[in-house]
C-alpha cells in the first residue's frame, strides 16, 4: 500500500523537524524544504498528496508558490494547506481563492495539524475518485445510434479525429455537439492533455476576453488576483469553443490572432504566452448567414472550418429514438436506484411521432422525468408528457389494414387511449365518458392490448 506523501515547506528548521516527527508518527512519508523554489522543483520530480506551505518564505513567498503550484501541469495535484505565524483574514481568503485547501495559524498544535491533514487526504481521495468516474463516464459519452447519419458521423470521426486539424461542429441545440467534441479529443493524439470548455453564449461580453486569455491583477476593476485563461489551461490539449457564433466581433479578432500566431497576451500583461492548443468550435447558427449579416468574421470562419462536422437533429434519425430512450432509462434507473422500466409499444410510437425540437437533450430530460415521477415498471403512452402539437403524426392509409374489423379496432383503440389521456388514466371516469360499464371497458382494453394504469 502506497504511503501518503507530504511535503513541508518552511524556512525554520525547527518547524520542519517538528512537523516531520509528528507526521511520520502518524504513518506518513515526509519531505521538507525551506524555499518556494525548492518546493516547485520537488513537485516536478514526484507526486505529493498534501503540501504544508508557509506564507512567509525567502525568495518567492508562499502565495506566489501556491499560484505556481496551481499552474503546474501535474497529473496528481496535491492539496495545499497554508501555514503562517502572521495570519490574517485577508491572507486566508486570498489563499483559499487561489486554491488552498485550508489555512493554519502558528503556533501549530498536533491535533490541529493531524486533523487538517486527514481532511485534506480525504478530500483528495474524493477528487481522485471523481476523476476516475469521469474516466469511466467515457462509456456514457458514447455516440449512440445505428441510423445512417450516425454511422456516417462515426466514420468521419475515425478518419479525422487523429489529426490536429481545427474542427467546426454544426448542429441544433441539444443534438450532441459537445459529445462529438469529447469524442474527437479522446481519439486524438492529445488525449493525455486537458479538454477545456468555454460556452461563448454564457459568458458576459465584458468577461469573455479574461476568460479566454486570462488577466493580471489590477488590469481592470474587480481583477483582484491573476487569472489563468482557457487558452493557457488547454496548452497541450483541446479547447472547445461552444456556441462560437455568439462571440463578439472584438473577441473574434483576438481569437483569430491567436490561431494565426499561436500566442496571446493576458489582459494587463506585458509579455505574450505561447500555447499549443487544438481548437474545436461548435455552433447552432448558420455562420455563412451570420457573415452576410456582419455578425461573424469570414476569415475566422475559414480558420475554424478546416474539418466540418454536421450533427443531425433527432427528427432526422428516428431509428435511434428507441435505442436512446432505453439507454437513458437504464442510466437514470441505475443512478436513482429505481426498478428497471419498460416502454410499451404504444409509448415508443408516441416518441417516434414527436418532432423533438430539443433533440437528444429533450429526450434525455424526458426519460429522467419519467423515472422520477412514475413508480410503475411499465410506461404507457399516456405517461409520456409530450406536446401533442409537436407530434409528427404519419398518415395512416386504410390499405394497411387487412379487414374492416382491423380498421374498427384501430379506431376504437385510438379513441379509448385519447379518453384515458383526458382522465389521467382513470378507468372508472373513462368508462363514464364512454358510456360503458367499468368491467366492459376493462375487457375491451384487454382485447385491444391497452394496459390499465399501474399503481
Amino acid at each position: 500500500m502506497r504511503h501518503i506523501q507530504i511535503l513541508v515547506v518552511d524556512d525554520e528548521p525547527g518547524i520542519q523537524e517538528s512537523l516531520r516527527g509528528v507526521l511520520e508518527d502518524e504513518g506518513y512519508s515526509v519531505n521538507t524544504v525551506g524555499r518556494g523554489e525548492d518546493a516547485l522543483e520537488a513537485l516536478s520530480k514526484r507526486s505529493y498528496d498534501v503540501v504544508l506551505l508557509d506564507v512567509w518564505l525567502p525568495g518567492i513567498d508562499g502565495l506566489e508558490t501556491l499560484q505556481r503550484i496551481q499552474q503546474m501541469p501535474l497529473t496528481d495535484r496535491p492539496n495545499v494547506v497554508m501555514i503562517s505565524g502572521h495570519g490574517n483574514i485577508e491572507t486566508a481568503v486570498r489563499a483559499t481563492k487561489m486554491g488552498a485547501f485550508d489555512f493554519l495559524e502558528k503556533p501549530l498544535t498536533i491535533e490541529k495539524v493531524t486533523i487538517t491533514i486527514q481532511n485534506a487526504i480525504k478530500q483528495r481521495k474524493l477528487e481522485v475518485e471523481v476523476e476516475r468516474l469521469k474516466g469511466a463516464s467515457g462509456e456514457e459519452r458514447r455516440i449512440l445510434g445505428e441510423s445512417v447519419p450516425m454511422r456516417a458521423l462515426r466514420q468521419q470521426l475515425e478518419l479525422m479525429a487523429r489529426t490536429n486539424g481545427r474542427v467546426l461542429i454544426f448542429g441544433e441545440s441539444g443534438s450532441g455537439k459537445e459529445l462529438v467534441a469529447h469524442a474527437i479529443h479522446r481519439m486524438s493524439p492529445r488525449v493525455q492533455g486537458p479538454f477545456v470548455e468555454v460556452n461563448c453564449a454564457a459568458i458576459p461580453e465584458h468577461l469573455i476576453e479574461s476568460e479566454l486569455f486570462g488577466h493580471r491583477r489590477g488590469s481592470f476593476a474587480g481583477a483582484g488576483d491573476d487569472k489563468i485563461g482557457k487558452f493557457e489551461r488547454a496548452d497541450g490539449g483541446t479547447l472547445f469553443l461552444d456556441e462560437v457564433g455568439d462571440m463578439s466581433l472584438k473577441t473574434q479578432a483576438k481569437v483569430l490572432r491567436v490561431l494565426d500566431e499561436g500566442r496571446f497576451q493576458p489582459l494587463g500583461a506585458q509579455e505574450s504566452i505561447r500555447a499549443d492548443v487544438r481548437v474545436i468550435a461548435a455552433t447552432n447558427k448558420n455562420l455563412e448567414d451570420e457573415i452576410e449579416r456582419g455578425n461573424f468574421r469570414e476569415d475566422l470562419f475559414y480558420r475554424l472550418n478546416v474539418i466540418p462536422f454536421h450533427v443531425p437533429p433527432l427528427r432526422e434519425r428516428v431509428e435511434d429514438i428507441r435505442l436512446l430512450a432505453d439507454h437513458f432509462l437504464h442510466e437514470f434507473t441505475t443512478s436513482y436506484g429505481r426498478k428497471a422500466k419498460e416502454l410499451t409499444p404504444e409509448a415508443y410510437r408516441v416518441l417516434d411521432e414527436y418532432s423533438w425540437p430539443g433533440n437528444v437533450r429533450e429526450l434525455k430530460n424526458l426519460m429522467e422525468r419519467i423515472v422520477i415521477m412514475n413508480p410503475q415498471t411499465r410506461v404507457e403512452a399516456r405517461q409520456i408528457p409530450l406536446n401533442a402539437a409537436k407530434r409528427n403524426l404519419p398518415e395512416r392509409p386504410l390499405e394497411r389494414f387487412g379487414s374492416l374489423q382491423e380498421v374498427r379496432e384501430a379506431a376504437e383503440r385510438d379513441y379509448i387511449l385519447k379518453k384515458l389521456d383526458e382522465t389521467g388514466g382513470n378507468v372508472t371516469k373513462t368508462a363514464e365518458l364512454l358510456g360503458l360499464e367499468r368491467s366492459h371497458l376493462y375487457r375491451k382494453m384487454k382485447a385491444l392490448g391497452i394496459g390499465p394504469k399501474e399503481n
